[in-house]
Order: C-alpha cells, then structure tokens, then sequence
C-alpha cells in the first residue's frame, strides 16, 4: 500500500506539474533524453533500457525482496502516470509553487517506497545500493548528486530555463526527502534504546 501511494504523489505531481512546466529533474527521463541527443535512439526505447538496467541491478546488489517490490513500483508508476497525464489537465500557477508543491509531492512518494523496502525504479537504486555498503552514505544526498550530474550534463541539451528550474526542484526535494528519512532514522535509534532499556530492567530484575 505505500508502494502504491508513493507512486499516486509522484506520477501526480510529474502528470500534472512537472512534466507540463517542463522541469528537468535529472532522473531517467532526463538521461533518456541526454542519451538520445547523443545517440539518436528512441527516447522511450532508451528510457526502457536505463529501468531495466536498473531493475537488474537492484537485483544484484539489493536483492530479491527489493526487486519484487520495485517491479510493483515500477508498474504502479506507469499505470498511474499515464491516468494522470491522460487527463490532459494543467494546474496553471506560479512556477515557484510548482517547484514547491512538486518537490512535497515527490519527496513523500519517494519516502513511502525507501521505507517499504522499494526502489522507484530510478536512480534511488544506486544511493539504495551505497548506503546499503556503508550505513554513513546519505541517500537523499546521493539522489541530489546523481539528479545534479545529470542536469549538468543537460545543458547541452535542454538549455538554462529547465535546467534552473530542475536545480530548484532537485534541491528542495532533496532537502525535504533527507529530513523525513532522518526523522525515521531518530525514531527507529529511540525505539531500539528503549527496548534496549526494558531488556536491561528485565535481566537486573531477575
């Protein structure tokens, strides 16, 4: 269920507010369409080819629990999207409550697959795999590198307008998505130290 709701926020906020504002949020659409300007394939042949490639390596490196659950992600992704963006609406405001209200959107539904063990089938699953390897590596830092490497190497294709508006979003995102995951981090270590504690009266007692 929270697979699913994280996609409902995300497919959401990229039907109706990213995708219409054309903000390039360095994620696999985003190389997809660096790759094809370099290349010449298909975009969505490429876009095809960068999921997939991702889903076999969370296989490898996360394994099969994360795998299943990132399939369920990546089809309630597409299912969603193409609902949402079917319905051809456009919300017409500012682009900075766009940014912002997007960014909210994003980072819940990115926050609801992390913590039901589950990629969204994006770059997540390389900072899934770094943490994974060291507890210390930040994962919504990661994501925010990876997305900004991306939109560096956009200019080339994209131009300044999107890649300005991209770098607002990835920031915001970034930033709200590190402090729910932190926040869950405080919540799990006092939970731990309180059944630590009720452990410990436990054995002084007896």
């Amino acid at each position: 269920m929270k697979i699913i709701a994280g996609n409902i926020f995300m497919t959401f906020a990229y039907a109706f507010l990213i995708v219409p504002n054309e903000i390039i949020n360095g994620g696999v659409t985003s190389s997809a369409l660096l790759l094809h300007a370099l290349s010449g394939y298909n975009i969505a042949m490429l876009a095809n080819l960068v999921t997939g490639l991702l889903l076999i390596i969370c296989l490898v490196f996360l394994g099969k629990e994360y795998f299943f659950k990132s399939i369920l992600s990546s089809f309630s992704y597409m299912l969603f999207f193409n609902f949402f963006y079917s319905l051809n609406f456009d919300f017409d405001v500012n682009i900075v409550l766009v940014i912002l209200i997007s960014s909210i959107l994003i980072a819940i539904g990115y926050y609801f697959c992390i913590t039901a063990n589950a990629s969204t089938v994006g770059f997540d699953v390389i900072a899934l795999i770094l943490h994974h390897k060291n507890e210390k590596i930040d994962i919504a830092a990661t994501i925010r590198i990876i997305n900004l490497i991306v939109l560096i190497l956009g200019l080339l294709v994209y131009g300044y307008t999107s890649i300005v508006k991209g770098i607002a979003f990835t920031l915001f995102f970034s930033f709200l998505l590190k402090k729910m995951l932190d926040r869950k981090h405080k919540v799990l270590m006092i939970g731990r130290d309180s059944a630590f504690d009720e452990t410990s009266s436990v054995k002084e007692v007896k």
